[in-house]
């Protein structure tokens, strides 16, 4: 799956954590620093740009155990 058909969406939560999710299942959970960074590389930028850090920020979470 591309980054161009937007798997990856997040939510920031009241208490500060951004929950990253990728098809609708949450990926990570950045929290503190790591979540304040984020959010701060993806204010204002395009989708494109924005897909891409979600995917950095979850790092190599695909292990080959998930389904579709």
């Amino acid at each position: 799956m591309a980054l161009e058909d937007e798997p990856f969406s997040y939510r920031a939560t009241a208490d500060g954590r951004v929950m990253i999710s990728w098809n609708g299942r949450t990926a990570h959970t950045l929290t503190g620093a790591k979540a304040a960074r984020f959010l701060a590389a993806v204010d204002g930028v395009g989708p494109a740009r924005c897909q891409l850090e979600m995917a950095r920020a979850t790092g190599n979470f695909k292990r080959g155990n998930e389904r579709g």
